[in-house]
């Protein structure tokens, strides 16, 4: 049946476009769909195939060196296998053919003749119809014209002449760009869709094609062009019916190919965004299909990803940020132009270019269905988030911060789609909560303003939605940005405001620390607060942008109705953890009052009053909710817990200047039971983050703590570890003391705990314990004192010869003293409170990572249990902040937003009963609507004035209010918080009447 004789409609089973019922369909679906159904066509779809087909062959004869193939170009060849000559030389003809990867195409000196008189010989006599892109399009022509659907065409067979061209060597890119516009409109049109026979090897075959394309250029503009069809069909296949179907393997290919365009500096900023814009687009679609898989268990899903991920892994460093091509090797092969940026994946199952069902071979057909055709899931999701996290490291010099933002906008994207996902899957929550956390929060330092607010943004976004699982993680971020951005300059005095309105707003921080000691300890100076303020450990200076951006990224936080409550409960209520409600609310309302502007931007003092209020509105809303007990901590235990921590805070305080001092505070209020008993004490010393490391190793080796430093090494177990590896635990707890006998003591009960601990191998007894410990040390201290010049340090010979015959007189072994120095030379024993700067960070974040078990999940608090609790701890920064704002303001939107916000207050705490708030904000309204004066109003100026048939008197009181629209404003709040609440009001009374 010729193409001619089939209707125009696309689909038999397709309305035609103007009926009603399609019509219907079209205003009913909406405009966007995920897996939208395919466009309908108004020509015939054989018909289309063809003249695409000819299209190519007409453009592969136009580059072709010789002139003479337009026959060819234009007829096609023809499929069926005449035989014009002996059948050996047929044979020997149907052998090359096979050997070209096009089957059912043969040749014979006979066809070659009748070719020459066609004029379709090329240089050298070769037939055109023997060219493999050639032969392919015509074969199809012919098979497909016989077709009357479409859909029912093997899906590999109709791609395959495409696929060719694509993947050929030297393949000039116009003709490149033909065949990825066709293949583009045959996944729109539907005429490789689900329907179609073997779709899912046909996906998997156009997947390897379109991610290893290679073409000739001579124009580097055509290069682009054929980059961004690439990118436009990878978005199409994800989007398309066919996406859901992909391999692992494919979508690897697809991303790696993606962020290869992304990261090329070589590449024009419009060619790279656009390829950022299609791995977003891709990236949502394939966030949004995983975190629908579901697995029986975390330990099935465990493993089904690591069986999956061998041989599965995506090169993000041979084509990003590299000018030169790569050399070639067996997993990455890149041509002369280095436009194939293929990836490191095993190729061995890749999809062939499948040829047609009827004419493979029982064998072929037998190995086709075979190839594992497991659509994609977890590994792949894995490989591409780790890949992109992985840009992010700010000491990787391979890559730029511009790649790093354009890493930072894609998960932005995943995190948006599917960040409880990835909290929830151990494959994906292992990476979100040690490398991309550690690099964002090394990030949010940098001074690039593009880096800064990208990775402010991704991090908002990465604590909103998977802080489940980063309790110490956001405390630790939350804790930098209050030290950034807590102002210590006092708050201005302005005529007008009484100081007794904002006497509640906190002029620090709770969290900020004393500089750390500069007492030296034999090795090295400890960094000052300036290098630590850099290095993220302390606040410091930021430019005024900067601020503005971190205060953003609060206000986003904020908007969460229960993040305030997740931070009293988690960090306030908990004893070794920071104040951190306290201190965000004290932020929050230090930089609401206008002088703030002045050291950030004019839009911080609003943006912070918004949240301030957004804070009380939450509160306000929750006030009738019904009260929700199950599975959240009990709010009584809680409440102990914050008095037994403020107990600690100043016991610790007290024990950092005299160590006896402080514990026998502690033992006084019931925190130690003994302050005698060594026992006790080391589990305290121990078990809390408060005291001084620095005092603490003082404390502990001083002449007469003999036996607490006995009692506090065996808090430690030791068994199965290295000497080098027992010491290093050992002395992350506390700050090796300076003095050599002052080490000597400790060395030496560390050397009696390891040896009763377990019968070491490689070591006699706590004597070579002993020496080697003192050795370790020294050769910390020379391997990496920065003072010391490299050529000067100690080598391996020089170590293992002082220590021979050290081991109960026979020498160590080789190679147990060659793996302590190895281990000693590539990772420094970091001293608390000494780290330098390239070490600051990573000690703080190992010591993090240490602590996160024990810590536990934070519990999210969708409960309105805690709020009396938190309101009784937070209200007084927030009425001062309202007061202080409703003086110095003369904007109406802000009095307004005030006055709502004072009346939420007086609400909530009539509700929770806090009569001190309630006398405050009687106190703070009865001051600002001017009827509580020192001295009364003169009442001898009072007239009386004729109103209609009566009369009114007019006082200096009424003149001075009717004057003053803030004071009016006062009042009427005034008069409307103290009804209804007159049992509750005590010392107000005073102000109020």
């Amino acid at each position: 049946m010729s193409a001619n004789a089939r209707p125009f409609d696309m689909m038999e089973d397709q309305p035609h476009p103007e009926s009603a019922s399609h019509q219907s369909l079209f205003h009913d679906a909406p405009r966007m769909q995920y897996r939208s159904r395919p466009v309908s066509v108004a020509v015939d779809p054989i018909s289309l195939v063809i003249s695409e087909c000819i299209s190519i062959t007409s453009a592969v004869q136009k580059h072709a060196r010789s002139p003479h193939s337009s026959v060819s170009a234009i007829l096609g060849g023809n499929p069926n296998s005449i035989q014009l000559g002996p059948a050996s030389r047929v044979a020997k003809a149907r052998h090359k053919s096979r050997a070209t990867g096009v089957v059912g195409v043969e040749s014979s000196d006979e066809t070659i003749a009748a070719s020459n008189r066609w004029g379709l010989l090329g240089q050298k006599g070769r037939s055109m119809q023997d060219e493999p892109m050639i032969a392919a399009f015509g074969k199809l022509r012919h098979e497909i014209a016989a077709v009357k659907d479409v859909r029912s065409f093997d899906a590999p067979a109709l791609l395959a002449p495409f696929l060719l061209v694509i993947q050929a060597k030297g393949t000039a890119a116009p003709i490149t760009i033909l065949a990825l516009g066709a293949l583009r409109k045959f996944l729109a049109y539907g005429f490789v869709c689900s329907d179609s026979p073997r779709f899912a090897l046909a996906m998997q075959a156009l997947s390897a094609a379109v991610t290893h394309c290679q073409f000739d250029i001579s124009d580097a503009s055509q290069g682009e062009v054929v980059l961004l069809m690439i990118l436009n069909l990878m978005e199409d296949m994800m989007s398309g019916p066919g996406g859901d179907i992909l391999s692992d393997e494919s979508v690897c290919d697809m991303m790696g190919r993606g962020l290869a365009i992304c990261s090329q500096p070589r590449f024009s900023a419009v060619l790279r965004r656009t390829a950022e814009a299609a791995m977003v687009r891709m990236c949502q679609i394939i966030f949004e299909d995983i975190k629908h898989l579901e697995l029986d268990s975390n330990d099935e899903l465990e493993r089904c990803v690591q069986d999956d991920l061998a041989g599965l892994k995506i090169n993000e460093n041979s084509p990003f940020g590299d000018e030169e091509t790569p050399p070639e090797s067996e997993d990455s092969k890149f041509d002369k132009e280095g436009h194939s940026l293929s990836l490191d994946i095993d190729n061995q199952n890749r999809a062939p270019l499948y040829p047609s069902a009827k004419d493979a071979s029982s064998d072929q057909m037998e190995e086709m269905e075979s190839v594992d055709l497991k659509p994609y899931s977890l590994p792949s999701v894995r490989e591409l988030f780790r890949v992109l996290v992985n840009f992010l490291d700010p000491n990787d010099r391979q890559h730029t911060d511009t790649m790093r933002v354009m890493a930072m906008r894609i998960l932005h994207v995943a995190l948006e789609v599917s960040g409880p996902f990835i909290a929830r899957h151990p494959a994906l929550a292992i990476i979100a909560d040690d490398r991309l956390c550690c690099y964002l929060f090394q990030l949010v330092r940098s001074d690039n303003m593009a880096v800064l607010q990208e990775s402010l943004i991704v991090t908002g976004t990465l604590l909103a939605t998977c802080r489940g699982v980063l309790k110490l993680q956001q405390e630790l971020y939350l804790s930098y940005l209050v030290a950034c951005l807590h102002p210590t300059v006092p708050i201005p005095r302005e005529p007008g405001i009484d100081p007794s309105l904002y006497v509640g707003i906190p002029e620090t921080p709770k969290l900020v620390k004393p500089p750390p000691s500069q007492s030296g300890s034999g090795r090295a100076t400890p960094v000052s607060v300036k290098d630590r303020q850099k290095l993220g450990l302390e606040g410091g200076a930021r430019k005024p942008d900067a601020r503005q951006a971190m205060v953003e990224t609060i206000g986003v936080l904020s908007r969460m109705p229960t993040f305030v409550a997740e931070l009293f409960v988690n960090y306030d209520c908990d004893v070794d953890r920071a104040d951190l409600c306290e201190d965000i609310i004290g932020l929050l309302s230090r930089n609401a009052l206008p002088d703030s502007a002045t050291w950030s931007t004019t839009s911080v003092p609003p943006l912070c009053l918004d949240a301030l209020l957004r804070y009380i509105q939450f509160l306000a809303e929750r006030l009738n909710d019904t009260p929700m007990y199950a599975e959240y901590p009990d709010p009584g235990y809680l409440r102990e817990q914050r008095r037994r921590k403020k107990i600690i805070v100043k016991g610790a305080s007290k024990f950092n200047e005299k160590p006896k001092l402080g514990l026998g505070y502690l033992e006084a209020q019931g925190i130690i039971s003994d302050a005698n008993d060594a026992a006790e004490v080391a589990k305290f010393l121990k078990g809390t983050s408060r005291a001084s490391k620095t005092t603490l190793g003082d404390f502990l080796s001083k002449r007469g703590n003999e036996v607490i430093l006995k009692a506090f090494l065996d808090l430690f177990d030791f068994s199965g570890k290295r000497v080098d590896e027992a010491l290093r635990i050992l002395l992350e707890t506390f700050r090796l003391p300076g003095e050599a006998p002052l080490i000597a003591s400790i060395v030496e009960c560390f050397s009696e705990k390891y040896c009763s601990d377990d019968t070491p191998n490689d070591v006699a007894n706590k004597d070579g314990v002993f020496i080697l410990t003192y050795a370790i040390i020294i050769l910390n201290t020379d391997q990496h004192n920065p003072n010391l010049k490299a050529s000067k340090r100690m080598t391996f010979n020089d170590f293992s010869k002082n220590l021979s015959g050290q081991n109960d007189g026979k020498d160590f072994s080789a190679e147990f003293l060659k793996a302590i120095f190895d281990s000693i030379k590539s990772n420094e024993i970091i001293l608390p409170d000494e780290h330098d700067n390239k070490h600051a960070f990573d000690y703080a974040w190992r010591e993090l990572l240490l602590k996160t078990e024990a810590a536990g999940d934070l519990v999210i608090c969708n409960t309105n249990i805690y709020d009396a609790d938190m309101f009784a701890a937070t209200w007084k920064p927030v009425v001062s902040t309202l007061s202080y704002v409703f003086m110095s303001a003369t904007d109406d939107a802000v009095f307004a937003r005030i006055v709502s916000g004072f009346d939420e207050c007086a609400r909530i705490a009539a509700r929770y009963e806090n009569t001190e708030a309630l006398d405050q904000i009687i106190y703070c309204l009865s001051h600002m609507s001017s009827l509580a004066t020192a001295s009364p109003f003169n009442t001898s100026l009072n007239t009386e004035i004729q109103v209609g048939d009566g009369s009114v008197m007019v006082s200096e009181l009424a003149v001075k209010l009717g004057r003053d629209f803030r004071a009016q404003l006062a009042t009427l709040v005034l008069f409307r918080v103290v009804t209804g609440n007159e049992t509750l009001i005590h010392r107000g009374w005073k102000q109020a009447s």
